[in-house]
């Protein structure tokens, strides 16, 4: 089922999420970035240019600021555009990679608590041993990678296998239902930016 097209998606979605936090941020991990570059795999340029925007207005709502961590936008977008290649309607996948954005972040705070430990042991080695920093910084690099592609690879694994046994059982009703919610995504996100013109014109 997971076709070379998905798995190469997976690793790249694992490396633009580093561009998150821990290295570059160079806005490639922005969803209007990241999924037309990961649509260029699946060879759906407008489904990821579509999902791209689509992301960016339904998370518009959420900043980064203090402990906040917002859906990852890497994640929503591959687990959209990775279900989407294994023939299932953008619709259904969409809110699929939402949810997968949203226990992606859960994950994250999860990883950054237990990471404290390896901060401080990581520490301490570059203080005695100067020369090992670019190692070290290579090595936790290479660990976020590892985790990010683990966790975007099973999530869209398992939902592939629902969501194609479940498809020959879902009723045309909850299908109409699921387009018109999809289809609403743009409005929903561009009323959430609303209130916040509202405040900067006063």
């Amino acid at each position: 089922m997971m076709t070379p097209e998905v798995f190469m998606l997976c690793v790249l979605a694992a490396l633009l999420e580093l561009d998150t936090t821990y290295a570059f941020q160079l806005t490639f991990s922005r969803g209007i970035i990241a999924a037309p570059l990961m649509s260029l795999l699946t060879g759906d340029i407008m489904a990821g240019i579509q999902v791209g925007v689509f992301t960016e207005l339904i998370f518009a709502d959420i900043n980064p600021l203090g402990g906040i961590l917002p859906p990852s936008a890497v994640v929503c977008s591959a687990v959209s555009l990775a279900l989407h290649a294994l023939g299932i309607d953008l619709y259904f996948a969409f809110f699929f990679g939402v949810g997968g954005a949203i226990l992606f972040s859960l994950a994250e705070k999860l990883m950054r608590k237990n990471r404290f430990k390896w901060l401080v042991f990581w520490e301490q080695k570059i203080t005695k041993t100067p020369s090992a920093v670019n190692r070290t910084v290579a090595l936790a690099l290479a660990t976020s990678f590892l985790m990010n592609f683990i966790l975007i690879f099973i999530f869209t694994w398992i939902c592939g296998k629902l969501m194609l046994w479940l498809l020959p059982y879902i009723p045309v009703k909850a299908q109409f239902a699921c387009k018109f919610a999809y289809m609403a995504v743009p409005w929903i996100g561009l009323a959430t930016l609303v209130p916040a013109f509202r405040l900067k014109t006063r």
